[in-house]
């Protein structure tokens, strides 16, 4: 599976927008993407922010995967993950292993210390995202986790 594949562009930087409104709106970064791609996969339940909440910041805080990335991954699953125990995971295993790849690729890491190059786990960490605005680079981080995503699952058609 190709993170830029033709014909479904709209789609793409639709879910993308989904995401950069969520955040204008007040959710977090793992809250944003996973809202976003499941309201384009026709899913709205307020259980989606809050099953992504501890993702945000890097896993609560604690340096782990940043949430935009995570969040990519909850609406990956929701697109291609399994319903039951005697169903594969092979699709979304595969389009996750490309969305991490797109993801590192394009920003050159995946943690969220790494990504903004603080700790939001520690005072100094929160004092450097304000002071050095890097809510800016976690929105690019939120719309392009979206948009790689988007991607990587079949667009609902609206009828």
């Amino acid at each position: 599976m190709s993170a830029d594949r033709d014909g479904d562009a709209g789609f793409t930087l639709e879910v993308g927008r989904s995401a950069e409104h969520g955040l204008a709106a007040g959710l977090y970064c793992a809250e944003s993407v996973v809202q976003a791609l499941a309201q384009a996969q026709g899913i709205d339940s307020d259980m989606l922010p809050k099953m992504a909440t501890a993702f945000c910041g890097g896993m609560s805080r604690t340096c782990g995967t940043c949430g935009a990335l995570t969040g990519a991954v909850m609406g990956v699953s929701l697109a291609l993950g399994r319903s039951g125990p005697h169903e594969s995971a092979e699709a979304a295993y595969a389009a996750t292993q490309s969305l991490v790849r797109s993801f590192e690729q394009e920003f050159g890491a995946r943690n969220c210390d790494q990504l903004l190059g603080c700790d939001l786990g520690t005072a100094e960490g929160q004092a450097s995202f304000h002071e050095n605005r890097l809510h800016e680079r976690c929105a690019r981080y939120t719309i392009r986790a979206a948009e790689i995503a988007a991607a990587l699952i079949p667009p609902v058609r609206k009828r």
